[in-house]
């Protein structure tokens, strides 16, 4: 059976005429300013990286796959979940972030494993002129951005990651809720779960930018444990404040909050770790949530050697 075509002309296709990186950039300017260099300074006395084998590191790596003495240039490294442990395993790193505070903790961590020389530690934003700073065109093999695409212009934050890398570029990001947001607690408390899905962006940018990226996702689980459920409780709550306002009334979060501790101290369980290295610097708490938080990240990774050709 023959069928007629349907004429739609009220019909837009949003997929392939919509300015995807306009859109990020509207987006961004709804949102929470992230933090800036003067808060992460800060936080580097405290930060801690695993030090452990953290899933996290190990499924970006992998995916990753960086071959043997290539070159790999870090975006907002931090201190060093991932330039660490490539130096160790020999590779020449340039690890750059808007941090001075991150950087020393990097520096410091790295002479005292042996490999500061295979670290060049810069300090670079997202926003600066790479090529002015010395990092024009393929002058690295690999470049690499983990959890730390935080910038207002998307497009141009994937060019300068792509236009260093000589043969692949990667990059973690969102998939949906804030890795900071506990999907169990929020859902437990009758809370909309906040969602961003910064990935879905990156990926149609790149696209328009004419590469072919690939899409794989790194999955792993958060346990935080608690001397007490007073303690668990304004931990919780510090949370639902920060993130909730982005999906929830002013009065479901105040509802939400007054059922916070008595849920809290419904879903403590005993943990089984007490006392053991956290990873971060400290020991286990006596008490943990029943349920991990689960935590996924979209990993992205493309090819950068060849010259891209705008998709649409």
């Amino acid at each position: 059976m023959e069928r007629t075509p349907v004429a739609h002309d009220d019909f837009t296709p949003l997929l392939t005429t919509t300015d995807w990186n306009e859109e990020w950039k509207a987006l961004q300017q709804r949102r929470r300013p992230p933090d800036d260099a003067a808060w992460w300074d800060k936080r580097a006395a405290t930060f801690r990286t695993h030090d452990a084998p953290s899933a996290y590191t190990d499924q970006f790596l992998a995916l990753a796959a960086i071959r043997p003495d290539e070159t790999v240039f870090d975006m907002g490294c931090g201190n060093g979940a991932l330039a660490l442990p490539l130096a160790t395993a020999g590779h020449p790193v340039i690890a750059a972030d808007f941090s001075r505070g991150m950087l020393d903790d990097l520096a410091a961590k790295a002479a005292a494993r042996g490999v500061e020389d295979c670290i060049e530690c810069v300090c670079l934003s997202w926003e600066d002129d790479w090529e002015a700073a010395g990092f024009g065109a393929n002058c690295v093999d690999v470049a690499l951005a983990s959890r730390s695409v935080a910038t207002a212009d998307l497009g141009a934050a994937l060019e300068k990651l792509s236009s260093v890398a000589r043969r692949r570029a990667c990059a973690t990001l969102t998939t949906g809720p804030s890795p900071h947001v506990d999907v169990t607690v929020f859902e437990g408390l009758g809370l909309p779960v906040p969602k961003s899905f910064d990935y879905l962006y990156a990926l149609l940018v790149l696209t328009e930018q004419g590469y072919q990226p690939e899409l794989r996702l790194i999955t792993s689980e958060r346990i935080r444990s608690y001397h007490n459920v007073e303690e668990a409780a304004a931990s919780l709550a510090a949370m639902i404040e920060k993130h909730a306002g982005r999906a929830a009334a002013p009065d479901q979060i105040a509802a939400a909050l007054e059922q916070l501790p008595a849920w809290v101290a419904e879903h403590l369980v005993p943990n089984e770790r007490t006392g053991a290295d956290d990873g971060h610097g400290g020991t286990e708490k006596a008490l943990r949530l029943r349920d991990p938080r689960p935590v996924q990240w979209a990993f992205l990774s493309w090819d950068t050697s060849r010259t891209p050709h705008p998709a649409w």
